[in-house]
């Protein structure tokens, strides 16, 4: 998609924002993901998942990165929507989900409130890595994905990777996640994300 087009796709969704809000917002991710410069793309893997009453969030200056925490295991985005819906949450609470081989889920739309760090989720996206870090390591395919998708997600939101925009969520809260051995190299992520940002 070249700059013409992309431009015109967000004025086509534009005036459609009246009628369909969160489509507006989903194209527009979409779009940013796909046509930024500098950037060869994101491939963000669509789980259709419903959810329970989501509210939009109107302000993001922040990403908060997550393990799973309880297994190391390959889990998917829908078999975490299931735990947090039998939680009496809205449905899975992380925007993305990034599997073992990289593969990157969609989970909660990327322009909602999230339910992934207390206190912080009006204004963060929340990206998990499946695993538990405390005793495993991530991988290298994981860690490759979550630095592209950072970068697309700070330039769709205006932001810079750096330590006052990518947090670990014992940052926040009292808690071990995203696990000793993803919360060390959280500096080695910002500085990937930030060689796929410019």
């Amino acid at each position: 998609m070249n700059r013409r087009e992309f431009l015109k796709n967000i004025a086509c969704f534009g005036a459609g924002a009246i009628l369909a809000p969160e489509l507006l917002t989903k194209h527009m991710a979409e779009a940013a993901w796909s046509a930024s410069s500098g950037l060869s793309g994101v491939a963000i893997k669509e789980t259709h998942l419903s959810f329970r009453s989501l509210e939009n969030r109107t302000r993001t200056d922040a990403i908060i990165v997550h393990h799973i925490g309880n297994t190391n295991a390959d889990v998917s985005a829908a078999t975490v929507h299931q735990w947090h819906l039998a939680n009496g949450w809205a449905g899975i609470g992380y925007h993305f989900l990034i599997r073992k081989d990289g593969t990157i889920e969609q989970g909660r739309p990327m322009g909602t409130i999230g339910a992934h760090c207390y206190g912080e989720n009006n204004h963060t996206v929340g990206i998990n890595l499946v695993g538990n870090f405390m005793t495993a390591q991530p991988e290298t395919a994981q860690m490759r994905s979550a630095a592209r998708l950072i970068a697309a997600v700070c330039r769709f939101y205006g932001m810079q990777p750096g330590k006052n925009t990518i947090f670990g969520h014992r940052d926040f809260n009292a808690t071990a996640c995203p696990g000793d051995n993803l919360y060390a190299r959280l500096p080695e992520l910002i500085e990937a994300s930030r060689e796929f940002y410019f």
